[in-house]
């Protein structure tokens, strides 16, 4: 790599509950190297703050650079931020309030950060190096522990009067439906997750129904995930399918809903567990969309799962870091 190049690197990083995931990019957006740590949320604030700076520094170790080469970092972070202050507002699944993430941050790495939403910025890494930022109306769908969103309207991002746009996630799917986390019933979020696919397979079993999973993992279901429910439908498990089903067939709703408000040209579906079902869950939520929609309002609407998979949160994260950084 020409030394120009070198000096000029954009770190992203992935902020979750469980994990803080760093890549080193080029300014052309290649990805160089990752480096990923445990989040241990239940330490509080400041030591996530220095997990993150940590991880950073490993991810630019490990792709034989230095943190000087480094232009700016930017930070994908669950729940509601302020992009200008760089605060996170509001993040449950890190029990986070009013956390002043880009001030700490840039305090320890001594260079810009700059934060946003961690659906957001899954969103702008799909659009920008995944669809070369050809769509002018997308829709970014994700399908982790939770379930989030972000816009991109008129080929920028969309995030709404006071920042928290795109929290599709918490959209009421079924009135009176199981409880979500953001407290409310019945959100897409608590239908479909990781969370709610675990919880109800869970549930089921307590209930006497049969699934291979129990053979694999005892009856408890401890460290279940989205990888054994695969290998589960793989060898005939019924019950896994109709919740799988089930989830699929709420995620085509709420894909229908969206395309009906926003009549955007492509709706791209990723997180750990389209990574994990693609082929599993795609099929039924792209027909489920299509029966549900408006008629006449679907033509030439593309429904596809992404390809960037775990890295649209880094890649995500440092698009914006170069963009901001300018």
């Amino acid at each position: 790599m020409p030394e120009a190049a070198k000096s000029d690197l954009f770190v992203g990083v992935d902020l979750g509950g469980t994990k803080i995931l760093a890549g080193v990019f080029t300014p052309q957006l290649k990805l160089l190297q990752t480096a990923k740590l445990s989040t241990k949320s239940s330490r509080g604030f400041d030591p996530v703050v220095e997990r993150v700076a940590r991880c950073v520094r490993d991810a630019v170790d490990e792709a034989d650079m230095s943190v000087k080469q480094v232009r700016a970092v930017g930070v994908g972070a669950p729940g509601a931020v302020d992009p200008e202050s760089g605060e996170v507002i509001f993040a449950p699944n890190l029990q986070w309030k009013d956390a002043p993430l880009k001030k700490e941050l840039e305090q320890l790495l001594e260079i810009p950060v700059f934060v946003e939403n961690d659906c957001n910025a899954c969103t702008l890494g799909v659009h920008e190096v995944e669809l070369k930022g050809k769509p002018r109306n997308m829709l970014g769908l994700f399908l982790g522990t939770g379930i989030g969103g972000g816009l991109i309207l008129e080929g920028k991002l969309y995030r709404g009067f006071s920042g928290t746009a795109g929290e599709i996630g918490h959209m009421v799917l079924q009135v009176g439906g199981p409880k979500c986390g953001c407290g409310n019933n019945g959100c897409f979020e608590a239908l479909a997750s990781r969370t709610a696919l675990f919880r109800e397979i869970q549930q089921r079993v307590k209930d006497g129904e049969k699934t291979v999973l129990t053979e694999m993992l005892g009856a408890e279901l401890d460290d279940l995930k989205s990888g054994d429910l695969r290998k589960a439908i793989r060898k005939g498990d019924k019950l896994v399918e109709k919740v799988l089903e089930s989830a699929a067939e709420f995620t085509g709703i709420a894909v229908a809903n969206l395309i009906n408000v926003f009549n955007p040209e492509v709706i791209v579906l990723g997180g750990g567990v389209i990574d994990a079902l693609e082929d599993e869950l795609m099929a039924i939520i792209v027909e489920t969309a299509l029966d549900y929609a408006m008629p006449g309002t679907t033509k030439g609407v593309e429904i596809i799962a992404s390809e960037l998979g775990d890295n649209a949160g880094i890649t995500g994260a440092a698009v914006l870091a170069k963009q901001r950084f300018k």
